[in-house]
């Protein structure tokens, strides 16, 4: 079957090739952003993995609980430790960041930057609650700037991605990047976005790693791709109807899952009885 992909820079092409041979396979995605567009998880989703994903803006959690059922949606962030947090929300936009520093310079650019207050949790405690007893087959972190906090809330010799890939500066400069190294992880990969870390235990992963996507992947971009061919007004269209049909379908799910929609079936049952 042909692999879609959703990835903005061919990620989750390169994470399938080195883990398509996993049933059921688990994710964890921090920072998770939308659940379709430029999503790493969204194909992995699709064949029948499942997940958790943290994200802290309103919109894009929303949009994960109606898409992404089988997943558990967490809003909040990532951290050291259990806090309160400023977040610096750029709505429509993949920049939303806990750093005032960055919240700054987008601002400086005229975008609309909105503060509120969010909770934190750290990463072994997220781990602790919902991935107890399983494999973590790759942990994506792409947090603009709060890396290092994130990864000093999570218990590596407890909790151990296989892959871990991380949104890095193009100058690769980062100072977090002992906390990974120390944890008994390698870098293996820089794609010009995001640096992949493999665990020591499963370095024979690396050869999947070690050309770019190509043809013999036999993948294909989904619709509305920026690498993929340009859409016409129609075909925008007609993908917004279906992602609307979509998210009414799961809102129609979840409320006949709710104890109130099973009530009322079964007192009309009663009454037609009656």
């Amino acid at each position: 079957m042909t692999f879609i992909s959703y990835a903005q820079n061919f990620e989750d092409i390169r994470l399938w090739r080195a883990l398509k041979t996993v049933e059921n396979g688990f994710y964890i995605d921090v920072g998770a952003n939308d659940p379709t567009h430029d999503s790493v998880t969204k194909a992995f989703y699709d064949n029948g993995w499942t997940g958790i994903n943290v994200e802290p803006m309103p919109n894009y959690f929303e949009a994960l609980c109606q898409q992404r059922p089988k997943d558990t949606n967490l809003q909040c962030a990532a951290g050291e430790s259990a806090d309160e947090l400023t977040f610096y929300g750029i709505a429509g936009t993949g920049l939303s960041t806990l750093d005032p520093a960055m919240a700054k310079m987008h601002k400086d650019a005229g975008m609309d930057v909105r503060s509120q207050t969010i909770k934190s949790r750290s990463l072994s405690s997220i781990c602790e609650e919902h991935a107890r007893g399983r494999a973590i087959h790759f942990l994506k972190i792409d947090v603009e700037g709060h890396e290092e906090t994130v990864l000093r809330g999570m218990d590596f010799s407890q909790w151990r991605p296989w892959v871990i890939l991380i949104e890095t500066p193009w100058k690769r400069d980062q100072t977090w990047e002992n906390l990974v190294i120390d944890a008994g992880y390698h870098s293996i990969l820089f794609d010009g976005i995001n640096t992949y870390y493999l665990a020591e235990e499963h370095l024979n992963l690396k050869p999947a790693f070690d050309i770019p996507p190509c043809n013999l992947d036999e993948f294909q971009f989904c619709k509305g791709h920026k690498f993929s061919h340009p859409v016409s007004d129609a075909e925008h269209q007609l993908a917004a109807a279906l992602q609307r049909a979509e998210q009414a379908e799961a809102q129609l799910r979840a409320m006949q899952n709710s104890r109130t929609w099973q009530a009322i079936q079964k007192l009309k049952k009663t009454l037609l009885r009656a």
